[in-house]
């Protein structure tokens, strides 16, 4: 099988290993409570540009799909799906959510409800948090709703289990993709589940508190780009309706996308025929910006309270999968009908301004080519192949890449940890990656398609000071890859 050196039709990368994925975690979680009044902004600028690394942050947040985020006593936390159990990142900046390190808070135990973990969100009700998740015995058509109680005031808990979810109307059938909302003062329960539109249809049911299905689901007929599914719905409540928001067509696809209901804040949720429609697509790929299957979203409010944010997971590949789902977030503005603009998906590594509030987490860049906004740099031995073919596909569209067994790229930097991110092919192979002269790690570059700019590794916390983190081709791939391409792109650099 010939190999393209030139990477752009294609390069090499399969899934991070486990203790790669877990360190290179976030991104973002759902808001706890309705977002207040907020200014309307326009949507941030689509390509990377250089920046003062205080006050901003670049995408993505996190490597898991189906994000949750909240900002609470000055921490966002956040939880996306991890498959085992539920596992929460948290930290004081959002552009400290990338090198977080990831809490078990909720491991579920029941057989008939312990494996195929999806989708978490929580809620806070009277001085408790409510966890709730979507999760199966192994078989895809056996998930269902549960709901775990913290012991305290605290989103990583500890949590015990509180309830299983299920309207009476719908007792023992698929559902997934619990959501709270609170209108005109009472709970509702929203979903994806069986209903007369869909195998995978929107629900509401009203809950008589944070545990308890108090009566039958309603099902609503929401359109979508695609027949097949709505599901992750997620709420804004403001201008005197309640926003609902969803996501349409099977997420391994590229036209993934968001799409939206409304209720009147005087209507009954339970009545389908109060819900009005909105027609297209609210939030879909941007291929200009590689960006395709934005949606499974949730919105949080900034720390200060005066801005509303989406978190998104999308991926940088056309190609349908349901692997690449990164975590993103970015700023959302309001139309003047009182109606949320969530604007475009922004291209992985565009630089943004962090929500307003945020103290920042003391962060810069170094590029492949050695520009950097910060104390840095980075350096070749043997020869390597550099180009600006892969467009959005990287930062500032450009990236080097070698299979030559020995060559090396060594980045220079002052911090105290340091995340590597580049392109994965079918044509790349394995990379030794080792921080000051230790002992390296082994990280596969390979997947069975190519995809956008993705987190291989992150080091290590390391003391304040001046560091190296070099990167040595092996020469080495696994079966499956055509060649043994490494290849690098940009670097993230914390210096707190």
């Amino acid at each position: 099988m010939a190999v393209n050196r030139d990477r752009r039709a294609r390069r090499s990368a399969r899934p991070v290993p486990l203790l790669v994925a877990v360190l290179i975690v976030l991104g973002g979680l759902l808001s706890a409570g309705p977002a207040g009044a907020a200014p309307e902004p326009g949507p941030p600028a689509e390509r990377p540009a250089p920046a003062a690394a205080t006050g901003t942050m670049r995408n993505p947040v996190n490597s898991g799909p189906d994000p949750f985020v909240t900002h609470f006593q000055g921490r966002y936390y956040l939880a996306t799906t991890q498959g085992d159990a539920v596992r929460m990142w948290s930290a004081e900046s959002a552009a400290d959510l990338l090198r977080a390190e990831p809490r078990t808070v909720w491991k579920p135990t029941d057989p008939s409800g312990d494996r195929m973990v999806w989708a978490p969100e929580f809620y806070r009700f009277d001085g408790r948090w409510y966890l709730y998740y979507t999760a199966s015995d192994g078989v895809d058509e056996h998930h269902r709703l549960f709901v775990a109680e913290s012991e305290g005031d605290d989103p990583m808990g500890p949590y015990h289990h509180k309830a299983k979810l299920e309207p009476p109307n719908h007792v023992g059938e698929f559902a997934i993709d619990a959501a709270v909302v609170r209108h005109g003062g009472k709970l509702y329960l929203a979903y994806s589940g069986l209903n007369a539109y869909q195998h995978n249809g929107l629900n509401i049911a009203p809950m008589s508190d944070p545990w308890t299905v108090s009566g039958d689901a309603t099902a609503l007929n929401a359109a979508g780009g695609c027949p097949e599914v709505r599901e992750g719905p997620a709420f804004l409540e403001r201008n005197g309706r309640t926003w609902m928001t969803y996501s349409a067509c099977d997420t391994g696809k590229p036209d993934y996308q968001v799409w939206m209901m409304s209720l009147d804040a005087a209507a009954d949720p339970l009545d389908a025929g109060a819900w009005r429609q909105h027609q297209g697509a609210l939030f879909a790929r941007n291929d200009e910006a590689g960006v395709f299957g934005p949606g499974h979203h949730s919105f949080f409010r900034s720390p200060d309270g005066t801005e509303d944010w989406i978190v998104y997971h999308a991926k940088t590949t056309s190609q349908n999968t349901y692997t690449d789902r990164t975590t993103r977030i970015q700023r959302i503005g309001w139309n003047g009908d009182g109606s949320p603009a969530l604007g475009r998906p922004l291209a992985v590594g565009a630089t943004l301004d962090l929500p307003s509030g945020d103290p920042g987490p003391g962060t810069y860049w170094i590029n492949d080519d050695g520009r950097s906004n910060g104390p840095g740099g980075v350096a070749y031995t043997g020869t390597w192949n550099s180009g600006t073919g892969c467009a959005a596909q990287c930062f500032f569209g450009d990236d080097h890449w070698s299979e030559a067994k020995g060559n090396t790229a060594t980045w220079t930097f002052e911090g105290t940890r340091i995340a590597l991110l580049s392109v994965r092919d079918t044509g790349n192979g394995y990379a030794d990656i080792s921080v000051d002269g230790g002992a390296p790690t082994r990280v596969d570059l390979h997947d069975s398609i190519r995809k956008g700019e993705v987190v291989q590794y992150v080091s290590p916390q390391l003391p304040s000071g001046r560091h190296t983190l070099r990167v040595t081709v092996t020469g080495e791939r696994n079966a499956s890859a055509g060649a043994a391409f490494v290849s690098v792109d940009r670097a993230e650099v914390w210096t707190d």
